[in-house]
């Protein structure tokens, strides 16, 4: 028996011990939650008014300018002391999730671009929440008379009341459905959180946890997916949530332009040259160098050879009969597919065969009204090696993005075409 309760204890000390060590690595792991440089530690003359490891980069060099900006990054749990600025402050928040409090008043939970302007000589402190990193920029203002005065330390119980009073506001995300989010926006979360925390807590769980689960496709594929159908729903704030995503798993600058391209044919050039422009913005922001590498495979003299004979690659006899079939005077357009839609943008580089089958075939789901060409591509997508399987896993992850009755006209379709 004696032996038994050491051994007990010995276990129970090992193990909190491993937790301790995964717990401090946890902490060392800087994340990336900003496009801002993370800096140093925090010197003693500053971190000795810190609980936890706080992080600064500064951001500004011309002293002349007279507008000092940092970049300061806070570990999870990390704050400052209660303290107050003679000629006040203001913090951008840049990433991860934070609290701003003043003295006597309730704790303010931070987002990725919310802006606090504190006045001078007001009493407060800022930092992490207990379970992010956070990182915001510090922009002083008036600097030539600018001074700090430090008072005492925000204790365990005053950070742990403030930041409960806030939390209780929060949502309940299951572990797969936040590390999904993190995968694709490191540090940031949804401002519908704070007014409209029911629906997140519904809609997050569901699509970044049960709806991922399900089939075969990878993120990178997912997301380009998802892309293509923000685009054919002319859904501008979602399709720039993703383009940020896209970059951060790996989809290439040229993809992501060839999504957008091929998306003129099926869209129209009216819905897709805003998206255009918000895809360059947001490029531009990440420093990519536009316009990207040409991709284009045709010429004007042969642009209408190759297009066709891609197109009877795809769908093969099927394309004669529609010619054959096709009045004269609507004969143009049956060349206009073949020369525009597949010579011009289906026979480019940067995307594959395959993937702009699924492409088209996740656009027009997303259009609605369109189940005559949803049938015809469920046919190409299946000749160029793209199952039903992989269709009907894409029709899933989007799903979230089109509604059930989209979903639903889709299904019938691709159980018309490929029956179980």
């Amino acid at each position: 028996m004696k032996n038994l309760v050491t051994i007990m204890v010995a276990a129970i000390l090992f193990f909190s011990q491993n937790n301790q060590l995964n717990a401090q690595n946890m902490k060392e792991e800087i994340p990336k939650i900003s496009n801002f440089p993370v800096g140093d530690k925090l010197p003693e003359m500053y971190s000795k008014y810190f609980i936890g490891q706080a992080y600064l980069a500064s951001l500004t060099k011309n002293k002349d300018l007279n507008c000092p900006i940092a970049n300061v990054t806070f570990e999870p749990g990390c704050r400052n002391n209660w303290h107050s600025h003679t000629g006040g402050q203001i913090l951008v928040v840049v990433g991860g999730k934070g609290y701003y409090q003043a003295k006597g008043e309730p704790a303010r939970l931070l987002l990725p671009g919310d802006v606090v302007e504190i006045p001078a000589n007001l009493i407060h402190w800022h930092g992490a929440a207990p379970d992010s990193w956070f990182s915001h920029l510090a922009i002083e203002t008036n600097p030539q008379t600018n001074k700090n005065t430090w008072l005492e330390a925000v204790n365990d119980e005053q950070y742990k009341k403030a930041t409960a009073a806030s939390s209780s506001k929060e949502i309940n995300l299951t572990k797969a459905a936040i590390k999904n989010h993190e995968e694709l926006w490191p540090g940031y979360e949804s401002k519908a959180a704070k007014t409209d925390p029911e629906l997140i807590e519904i809609f997050d769980n569901w699509a970044f946890d049960e709806v991922i689960s399900y089939g075969n496709i990878d993120t990178k594929t997912r997301v380009m997916m998802i892309m293509g159908s923000t685009i054919a729903q002319g859904a501008l704030t979602e399709y720039k949530m993703f383009v940020n995503g896209a970059l951060n798993v790996g989809v290439t600058p040229v993809e992501i332009k060839e999504i957008l391209y091929q998306s003129v044919a099926y869209v129209g050039v009216a819905k897709v040259i805003d998206f255009i422009y918000a895809a360059n913005e947001i490029l531009k922001e990440r420093g990519i160098e536009l316009p990207v590498k040409r991709q284009s495979t045709t010429t004007p003299e042969n642009r209408l050879e190759k297009g066709l004979a891609l197109q009877k690659e795809i769908f093969g006899d099927i394309i004669d009969k529609m010619y054959e079939q096709s009045p004269k005077n609507q004969l143009h357009i049956q060349k206009y597919l073949s020369a525009n839609c597949f010579g011009d943008y289906q026979t480019r580089t940067g995307l594959d065969t395959k993937t702009r089958e699924l492409l088209t075939f996740s656009m027009l789901i997303s259009m609605g009204g369109t189940e005559s060409q949803v049938k015809g591509h469920i046919l190409g997508n299946v000749n160029v090696g793209n199952n039903k399987e992989t269709l009907l896993s894409v029709t899933t992850q989007l799903l979230p993005y089109i509604g059930y009755p989209r979903t639903l006209n889709a299904l019938k379709c691709l159980n018309e075409v490929i029956p179980e």
